[in-house]
């Protein structure tokens, strides 16, 4: 029986901890499938589940800026993109060949509009019986808390952005 998890909240390592757990179903013989949304650029972790056979991974979105600064023109590619990702997942998943999907970033794309809603809801409602299912994001709509088994809240107590250090490769990507 494959369950859904939910990792969400403005604190870091919602997708480190979703890439973990890939890890952990590859060692198991699991075939993963992760969907990236709103990200063009492979971060460590996709590098290296990348060189691993059995893994599969779909993303992208228009220009390389945030999504507050995407024209309409980059958002119509970009919620193309996100739509044709995710039925490729889905396809996966329905005919067995995905048992552990990540949807990384799917409360973003849902809450910019990035993404299919009516696919996106209908899919996490009626995922295949064995596929495990992992959604990471900040503010998730409140049909992902509907259908979550797992529900875990990364809260921000301290961060070195607050003080103006950039991302580091290697530790934030």
């Amino acid at each position: 029986m494959g369950l859904i998890h939910l990792y969400h909240g403005d604190g870091k390592g919602k997708s480190t901890a979703a890439f973990g757990l890939a890890l952990r179903a590859i060692a198991a013989g699991f075939s993963v499938c992760i969907v990236q949304f709103l990200k063009n650029k492979a971060s460590g972790e996709i590098q290296l589940l990348e060189t691993m056979s059995g893994v599969t991974i779909f993303r992208g979105k228009a220009g390389n800026h945030f999504t507050s600064k995407m024209t309409s023109e980059e958002r119509a590619e970009t919620l193309k993109i996100s739509n044709r990702n995710l039925l490729h997942a889905i396809n996966l998943s329905n005919t067995g060949f995905c048992q552990f999907l990540i949807l990384d970033e799917a409360c973003a794309a849902w809450n910019e509009n990035l993404v299919d809603h009516n696919m996106l809801q209908k899919f996490i409602e009626n995922k295949p019986e064995d596929l495990e299912l992992v959604l990471t994001g900040r503010n998730p709509p409140e049909c992902f808390f509907n259908v979550a088994d797992y529900i875990t809240k990364m809260v921000k107590e301290k961060h070195p952005m607050d003080l103006g250090v950039m991302a580091r490769e290697g530790i934030e990507f």
